[in-house]
């Protein structure tokens, strides 16, 4: 991701993309867990643990952590529904915390995507928040609900990121074609490779009762990428 002088201070919009992936995050039930989600690699059980270790490695790279090391686990184990929510509610406060010095904005920083200026790697972090709150709010069937804000911000931040093809090596599929009036989500869901129309699969008629891509049960912990 490449720095601009445009980039504004992308703190104030992870705050607020925070905030509502927390409230997501609460609605959770445990009959959701197993549900598939537009992100291949997990079902909802899966992300939960995905969107809480990452808070806690951006948390770590104001100190001079590098996100990926002996300090934040790789591995979450089996927690309730419930308890989701607080795990990251507490993800969210280290990040605020350890970004909240000015200076580090325009610092070199080092995350799992390269060295950069602060407000670049937090502006990454804001594309990832927003996306897989994208996942879960499709997972869930509750994305009519999101606020656009955020993810005019991560729209904007993943265009300069992400070339729309030759992403080899990339952690994201080819740029998807949708049209440019669609909604903000969804633009930055085709822009990632994701499958736009993407809606979680029924049976019977109702959502639920189908198990994640990777036939994960609850006796096994989720991977966190």
């Amino acid at each position: 991701m490449n720095s601009t002088p445009q980039t504004p201070d992308p703190r104030p919009v992870y705050a607020a993309a925070a905030e509502q992936l927390f409230q997501l995050i609460s609605t959770v039930r445990p009959g959701h867990l197993d549900l598939p989600t537009p992100c291949d690699a997990y079902d909802v059980r899966a992300l939960l643990g995905h969107v809480v270790s990452g808070a806690r490695r951006i948390a770590t790279v104001p100190g001079g952590g590098d996100g990926v090391g002996e300090e934040v686990p790789e591995w979450i184990g089996e927690v309730p529904a419930e308890r989701w929510a607080k795990l990251y509610d507490e993800g969210r406060a280290r990040v605020n915390a350890a970004w909240s010095n000015d200076a580090v904005m325009d610092a070199v920083v080092t995350v799992p995507w390269g060295s950069m200026p602060g407000r670049i790697a937090m502006a990454g972090s804001v594309m990832e928040t927003v996306t897989h709150t994208w996942d879960l709010a499709r997972a869930l069937e509750r994305d009519d609900t999101l606020d656009e804000g955020p993810a005019h911000f991560a729209l904007a931040a993943a265009r300069r990121a992400l070339p729309a093809e030759g992403r080899e090596g990339a952690p994201f599929g080819e740029a998807r074609q949708v049209p440019e009036d669609a909604g903000v989500y969804v633009r930055l869901a085709a822009w990632l490779g994701r499958d736009p129309e993407w809606r979680i699969p029924s049976v019977e008629g109702r959502p639920g009762g189908v198990r994640g891509r990777a036939g994960r049960n609850s006796s096994e912990n989720p991977p966190i990428a």
